[in-house]
């Protein structure tokens, strides 16, 4: 079913991206590759310090582009990643194989949700938040989720999408260059004849050209961003 999102709201996050400024420059020119793992991740000091303890480095990505585009009161969240932190279950994998027993703290943090948990905990954020998986359609799949909630009558919804290469041991799986990346849109239904500041405006269509066709030189994530901030940048240039 056809569907049509505008973005209100966004930040991101790679090596050497962290301000607009900086993505929409990188988005205008030839839009290389990030390094696959950031020299710094972000310093996350708007959580407290005791859940901080507990979110690792592609977990301080997500929460950070959450916290600089935090939802609107009520609103419900859409987290998404290809594969989450295949790092924590790869050590418990090990634990595993060297017959040392499971940390249930390791396992509880190495579950797909649990990133989006310590988020709304750390936020006591209450409302519905959903987390998706669906191979290189993950980013496509989070905003049609999205699309879901605002048809079930949601005012707006956060979208956090977050990526790391996987495991040197998984190398052979990997289809896509990686990198460490995180992206949070606040989205909303387009309302007609609002006069507000140009926001950027997807189709369903538009998502699944740049997920069936994104070039060799990111992600599927990341070009579907590399996608809007162009789109972004044409609106600012041709607004009043």
């Amino acid at each position: 079913m056809p569907f049509e999102l505008t973005i209100l709201e966004w930040s991101a996050y790679a090596d050497g991206l962290s301000q607009r400024a900086d993505w929409l420059q990188w988005a205008a020119g030839s839009a290389p590759l990030p390094r696959s793992i950031a020299d710094t991740v972000p310093a996350l000091d708007e959580m407290p310090a005791m859940m901080r303890r507990r979110v690792n480095r592609l977990g301080r990505l997500a929460c950070q582009v959450a916290y600089w585009c935090p939802p609107a009161a009520g609103a419900p969240m859409v987290f998404a990643s290809r594969y989450g932190d295949a790092d924590r279950s790869l050590a418990l994998l090990g634990d595993l194989v060297q017959g040392q027993p499971v940390s249930p703290t390791g396992f509880g943090l190495s579950v797909h949700n649990a990133i989006s948990a310590l988020y709304s905990i750390a936020q006591g954020h209450c409302a519905n938040t959903v987390v998706v998986a669906a191979g290189r359609a993950s980013a496509a799949a989070a905003l049609t989720e999205a699309a879901a909630l605002l048809a079930d009558g949601a005012a707006e919804v956060l979208v956090v999408y977050y990526e790391a290469p996987l495991p040197r041991i998984y190398a052979e799986f990997e289809d896509q260059p990686g990198c460490e990346y995180a992206w949070a849109w606040r989205v909303a239904l387009p309302r007609h004849g609002d006069r507000v500041a140009p926001t950027v405006r997807l189709s369903a269509d538009e998502i699944k050209s740049v997920t069936d066709t994104t070039a060799e030189l990111w992600p599927t994530g990341l070009a579907m961003l590399h996608y809007a901030l162009r789109k972004f940048a044409s609106m600012r240039c041709s607004a009043p």
